[in-house]
């Protein structure tokens, strides 16, 4: 059984009637989110080893929180079962320890936990309230951090604020879309030559290397042309491969990944280029005649990636966005394990902006 479907069953057949029991007046949403490979569905036999099992997260207001969550989860102690479904219901505490803080409390006997919706938020977008966020806030907001809210499942929201949040976060806004979609062009553009240029060179190493980050490049547009949020470097290629558009760039590019020679290498990527170009016209996502061709008078075949940025900046109705250099969002410009978990640091580094 898949985690997602075990923690809904726990909190149908085991939470719930629970609380109707002993807090049968508590208003509350429950779910699983957060963090979890089994969040986007892509836990198996050894995600098993922690942080797994039976559990659920109780959303409560602020008062709620403060008054019973505690009380609640110790009481749960006494009374749940040693296993659900086969599986213990002990924490699995590696590398996270249950809850417990201000905004979040859990035990290690179960996988209850109480949260706060503004604990949540602040763990995953570095925000207590979506109240005034506006376009640079989400320049500052990682895909990880998106999908740890807007992944995995509700099961239940007496008020519906959790699921209210949910649909908020639940894409881009446009124009930070197309942002992110002309800083993603612009990324392309910095090195889809040196893939040749290195090899002819000699340094085939290099021209590999190079190509590797740009077939990143390529899945990274291809979420964005999709509308998906990416995640992190574990499931990158597990969440590309259920893309629509997978199906027409994986052959290009395993064959760039694949090639022994820096010839192939890049025009196989080049093909890829022109399949995120021309799905790109065909939805009407800042289309721009897409041309394959030298990079000026060297043999290295390349993309028309200036018309690509031009293209998307254009679409761009915010002033401030418009303004902006073509570098990027915060994870299209680091990728390092710190940026991409602090949320706090991101909206930070993004602050730097206004």
């Amino acid at each position: 059984m898949q985690g997602l479907e075990l923690s809904r069953r726990f909190y149908g057949e085991v939470v719930r009637p629970w609380l109707q029991q002993v807090a049968p007046d508590l208003k509350h949403a429950a779910a699983l989110i957060g963090y979890g490979s089994e969040l986007l569905g892509f836990d198996d036999e050894m995600s098993r080893d922690h942080n797994w099992g039976p559990r659920v997260h109780i959303y409560v207001s602020r008062s709620e929180f403060d008054d019973s969550a505690r009380a609640l989860v110790a009481a749960f102690s006494k009374v749940a079962p040693e296993h659900f479904c086969g599986e213990p219901i002990g924490w699995r505490s590696r590398p996270h320890p249950p809850a417990d803080g201000p905004d979040a409390v859990g035990a290690q006997e179960h996988g209850l936990e109480f949260h706060t919706i503004e604990g949540r938020l602040e763990a995953g977008l570095g925000i207590r309230s979506l109240d005034g966020v506006d376009n640079l806030n989400w320049l500052g907001f990682t895909q990880q951090g998106l999908l740890s809210l807007t992944a995995g499942a509700v099961f239940h929201d007496d008020v519906g604020e959790l699921t209210a949040l949910r649909a908020r976060l639940a894409y881009f806004p446009d124009d930070v879309w197309l942002y992110r979609i002309a800083c993603q062009w612009r990324r392309i553009a910095e090195e889809q030559a040196f893939v040749g240029r290195a090899g002819m060179a000699g340094d085939d190493l290099g021209s590999r290397v190079v190509a590797g980050r740009l077939v990143r490049d390529v899945m990274g547009m291809a979420f964005l042309l999709e509308r998906r949020y990416a995640p992190y470097a574990k499931w990158f290629g597990s969440g590309f491969a259920q893309l629509p558009m997978a199906a027409a760039l994986t052959p290009h590019l395993a064959a760039a990944l694949g090639a022994e020679h820096w010839q192939p290498r890049g025009e196989a990527l080049a093909e890829a280029y022109l399949v995120l170009a021309q799905t790109q016209r065909a939805r009407d996502i800042a289309s721009f005649e897409a041309r394959l061709g030298p990079y000026f008078d060297r043999p290295f075949r390349t993309i028309n990636t200036d018309d690509g940025v031009a293209a998307a900046m254009q679409r761009i109705g915010d002033p401030r966005l418009k303004a902006l250099p073509v570098i990027g969002a915060i994870d299209q410009i680091s990728d390092l394990t710190p940026v991409l978990v602090d949320a706090g640091l991101t909206q930070r580094m993004i602050a730097q902006l206004r």
